[in-house]
């Protein structure tokens, strides 16, 4: 009984070790990548999470069955949505005539140029066109190929018809891991920052972007539309800082078990109505200029608005918000985005918390940092400055 129970265990794992080499195995998370759309734009895998996503790889637009299998995939075009399900075709070389591909391109349906083979390759596509479908947290759910006796077309689109709707996809409710802590800020400083941001104003902040091998501050409305004003009034900075050191750093440590030392940025920002503010989905790590960030921090400074809510779609469609004066702590991993404000004006004080070893990556990162990108000072960033107690540090 032994015998057998470890030669199963044995031909298991060489069952996993196969498939690892094919490319992909179910119920694992699939590698990410980017790549240039057909037509206009660009797809990141990384940010598309939070739908059920089909990633047909098509070969070669040439190659013989490419139609035929495409048309069978997109028969059903009603199972494709926005928020649902999204289909993306992977072409290994360029189309003749993009023209058709682009005419089938919509909110749900894109097609992305994989010229040099790379991405086919690491799903185990390169010389078997399939099908990947994978769940909102971007793991494999199913892996077709052209060939399956039991024909392509038709079990892609009878898994598509089983996939529950997003907020059902785990079969329970999900809550992301967020930390959602009150009274950190006293109303009296909320109000100073407000009414210090009413009386300078603030400017497009953009965001960051890699192109060509270094980050760069871009502005896309499209992706992004806020304002942001620096604090930079040594009084006010210091309130800020004592009072996060003071009501939020414990939280931190107990309930994520990490010790900050260093924030990144001490700003206001306003999501205003005027204007449709909002940002769409991202992730706070993933740029060479933002890679030190551990734990993204939005804290509400006011209540009278209506949306502007932060969404984490790997978890689901519930909306969170920080209490007026409290914080919503999340890692900066997580994929997040913040709904367009409907009413009024949101203020909030967003930073980005870190440790040591996080800040010596930031410096060297300065080297890989457009002109353009604010380069980080050394020293600038710090929770605890040198001429606090040691003491002081070892309470928080």
């Amino acid at each position: 009984m032994m015998q057998r129970g470890l030669r199963k265990r044995k031909r298991a794992a060489m069952e996993h070790d196969e498939a690892s080499r094919r490319g992909i195995v179910l119920g694992d998370p699939v590698p990410w990548f980017g790549a240039p759309l057909i037509g206009q734009g660009a797809f990141n895998l990384s940010v598309a999470a939070g739908r059920w996503i089909v990633l047909a790889f098509l070969g070669a637009p040439d190659h013989p069955r490419m139609a035929q299998e495409l048309g069978g995939l997109l028969r059903e075009s009603a199972l494709f949505d926005e928020d649902r399900i999204v289909f993306y075709g992977v072409l290994r070389a360029p189309p003749s005539d993009p023209s058709p591909f682009i005419a089938l391109s919509n909110q749900a349906v894109s097609f992305i140029a994989d010229y040099d083979g790379a991405i086919s390759a690491l799903y185990g596509a390169a010389g078997a066109p399939r099908t990947v479908v994978l769940d909102p947290m971007l793991r494999a759910v199913a892996n077709v190929a052209w060939d399956d006796a039991a024909g392509h077309g038709e079990i892609i689109t009878q898994v598509l018809k089983s996939l529950p709707d997003v907020d059902d996809a785990a079969g329970v409710p999900l809550c992301a891991p967020v930390l959602i802590v009150p009274r950190v800020f006293d109303f009296a400083l909320c109000e100073t920052l407000v009414e210090f941001y009413d009386k300078i104003g603030g400017r497009d902040s953009g965001f960051l972007r890699d192109v060509d091998g270094k980050t760069a501050h871009i502005v896309d409305y499209r992706v992004k539309r806020r304002n942001d004003l620096i604090v930079a009034h040594p009084q006010l900075r210091e309130a800020i800082r004592s009072q996060i050191v003071r009501r939020l750093l414990p939280a931190i440590a107990r309930f994520f078990q990490f010790d900050a030392t260093r924030m990144d940025r001490t700003i206001v920002a306003c999501y205003d109505s005027a204007v449709g503010g909002h940002f769409y989905r991202h992730r706070d790590n993933v740029n060479i200029g933002a890679q030190h960030r551990r734990f993204a921090v939005t804290l509400n400074l006011n209540n009278d608005y209506d949306g502007c809510d932060l969404l984490f779609p790997e978890f689901g469609r519930r909306s969170y918000r920080a209490p007026h004066g409290g914080a919503v702590v999340f890692s900066c991993g997580a994929l997040h985005q913040v709904t367009p404000v409907t009413r009024g004006r949101r203020y909030a004080f967003l930073a980005f918390l870190y440790g040591e070893a996080d800040a010596k990556l930031r410096e060297a990162n300065n080297a890989r940092l457009d002109a353009n990108a604010a380069h980080y000072v050394v020293e600038s960033d710090l929770l605890f400055p040198s001429a606090a107690p040691a003491l002081m540090r070892e309470a928080v």
